[in-house]
């Protein structure tokens, strides 16, 4: 609940218990049941370790319409009870991130949900082009007047205190000017993302932890920093803070992939059914588990009933169920215990079928009649329609099993095709995933059961999935990163992304027009001085007219979405659901 002295800085972090596991705002995909999943891997006594933000909430839609705010933030039931968002039993810490460029808009915006959080965040790192066009996140820090005046407004008229999210700049000492302006604003904590505006998609990169270092050696002892960025494992948390001296480390895109990245693994021996660790020595939980624990939370807190009753998870060493015993499948049989009495006598006639029933019934009509009569049943079905599923936690689910079944689902055909056909709010259909995803893993260990070897790559074999490069240059690789956090495909484990570098030579990212008239230009002068760099001019030549050949066809593929983006006001610029913003 909001405090009743407003505390700020240092003894504002001390007062919610000074935690050091923080989970990223994400767009539509850091809503309340993942928050709780994220939160579940943890002791009860340890869960408010964890602080939480919100989803990056638009801040003049939230202030101006009823319909947005009931649909992104549940803090009430319709009878005035504490319902899902940031409900002091099981969704705290948790602050709420919002992006504006308009401080009476954002401190409207900010006062609603104030009772409900502990802080209020301003989002300075959202590199989206839509955030370009919207004039907000990253692309207000040219602006920083208005990021002063935004973060001032909050923090003079809020009961609650304000906090920031920024990316590094072109320098680290341009970034330290930075972060020292947003502080003497008024911010209580900054949450430093070591890469640059720039750097996103295929062009994301490593973020530079020694920036964020370099900040905390310059910054007042007194300043809440705390770390975004390479965290992929737990292990990576320990390594952030003794690499960065952060108060705390943010995890976003690991914690989409495997959301118990903020837990311990449990000591050898003491794994359950949950968690499995393979022969060398390396483990993770087991998508099934992970899935089955989802599904849980959002019977119970989102749907509002008990969850089904489940058998316990496979394991090998289970012993094997005996066979059931099948019907008999000859036309003539029939099951024993049918009772003789409900039998049809041999000549009774059949019932005609409802269909030939109604044909007999109907008079027949005019065309006239039929074309009323068609008109009515059309409007009818229309009004029994199922209503749009609005909820952000029934909205979120199929991205969210995509992540944690991203390896599984790469292998397991059946699994992808069903979860890709579910909709909003029909839990039934993701029931059936979650079956589908234990015969999978059942499968899965059983295999490892008879063969190990072949799911273990060895300290000089390339694993699967690795990246064809000079394992001797593995700053300038992502083999390393691969190797280290490959898992069989049934446990939850990151998605790493290539490096630029390694993108652009896969094909994966296309270079700019800028970019490849560039190399042409290069080119035709070499050619016109008769000069061959390294005898690759003509190489270059070809490779940049496929480039641009493949370009255009992306650029004709991706025109659609850019075009409902632009249909959006221009004050009201929403990023795409499940952007990792900043």
């Amino acid at each position: 609940m909001a405090q009743t002295t407003k505390l700020h800085g240092r003894k504002f972090y001390e007062s919610i218990g000074s935690p050091k596991f923080v989970l990223a705002p994400m767009v539509d995909q850091s809503e309340f049941a993942w928050r709780l999943l994220t939160r579940s891997f943890l002791p009860a006594e340890l869960r408010t370790s964890i602080l939480a933000y919100s989803p990056m909430l638009h801040a003049k839609m939230f202030a101006d319409s009823p319909k947005y705010r009931a649909a992104h933030f549940e803090a009430l039931m319709e009878d005035g009870e504490r319902y899902l968002d940031g409900n002091p039993e099981f969704d705290r810490p948790l602050f709420v991130q919002f992006c504006a460029n308009d401080p009476e808009c954002l401190l409207e915006a900010a006062k609603k949900v104030q009772k409900y959080c502990d802080a209020v965040d301003l989002n300075l790192g959202c590199p989206q082009g839509i955030a370009k066009r919207g004039g907000y996140g990253a692309f207000l820090q040219e602006d920083w007047e208005t990021i002063h005046k935004l973060i001032r407004n909050l923090h003079d008229n809020l009961e609650i205190p304000v906090t920031a999210k920024m990316r590094v700049l072109d320098t680290r000492e341009r970034t330290l000017e930075y972060a020292k302006m947003i502080l003497d604003a008024g911010a209580s904590i900054i949450t430093v993302h070591g890469r640059l505006r720039e750097q996103k998609g295929h062009y994301t990169g490593l973020a530079d932890w020694s920036i964020l270092r370099y900040l905390r050696e310059q910054l007042p002892p007194e300043t809440v920093m705390f770390a975004n960025g390479n965290i992929l494992q737990y292990g990576d948390i320990k390594d952030c803070l003794d690499a960065t001296g952060a108060d705390g480390v943010m995890s976003a895109e690991g914690n989409l992939y495997d959301p118990s990245i903020f837990a311990a693994p449990p000591p050898a021996g003491e794994e359950g059914r949950e968690f499995w660790r393979g022969k060398d020595g390396k483990g993770g939980y087991r998508a099934d588990a992970v899935l089955r624990r989802y599904l849980d939370i959002v019977h119970q807190h989102v749907m509002g009933r008990e969850p089904p009753l489940r058998a316990p998870l496979f394991l090998p060493s289970d012993a094997p169920a005996a066979p059931a015993v099948q019907p008999p499948t000859n036309g003539h049989a029939r099951p024993e215990d049918e009772d003789e009495d409900e039998r049809p006598a041999k000549k009774q006639k059949l019932a005609a079928p409802a269909n030939d029933q109604a044909k007999e019934s109907t008079p027949i009509l005019s065309k006239k009649a039929q074309k009323k009569l068609q008109s009515k049943q059309a409007k009818s079905q229309q009004q029994t329609r199922p209503e749009k599923v609005t909820n952000p936690n029934l909205i979120a689910m199929q991205a969210h099993c995509f992540h944690i079944l991203r390896p599984l689902v790469a292998k397991h055909h059946n699994v992808r095709d069903a979860l890709a056909r579910c909709k909003a709010g029909d839990i039934e259909a993701y029931e059936n995933v979650l079956t589908l995803t234990e015969e999978a893993v059942k499968e899965g260990l059983m295999e490892y059961e008879a063969g190990p070897a072949a799911f273990h790559s060895t300290e000089d074999e390339t694993p699967k999935g690795a990246e064809e490069v000079d394992l001797a240059e593995v700053e300038g690789s992502s083999d390393e990163a691969v190797r280290r956090c490959r898992r069989p495909y049934w446990v939850c484990q990151p998605y790493v992304r290539p490096l630029p570098k390694e993108a652009l030579e896969k094909g994966s990212v296309q270079l700019s027009r800028k970019e490849k008239r560039k190399l042409e230009l290069q080119a035709e002068e070499a050619r016109k001085a008769g000069v061959v760099p390294d005898g690759k001019v003509e190489a270059e030549e070809t490779e940049v007219k496929h480039e641009m050949e493949d370009a255009k066809a992306q650029r004709d593929d991706g025109r659609a979405a850019d075009q409902r983006e632009m249909e959006q006001p221009a004050d009201v610029q929403v990023p795409k659901q499940g952007m990792v913003c900043g």
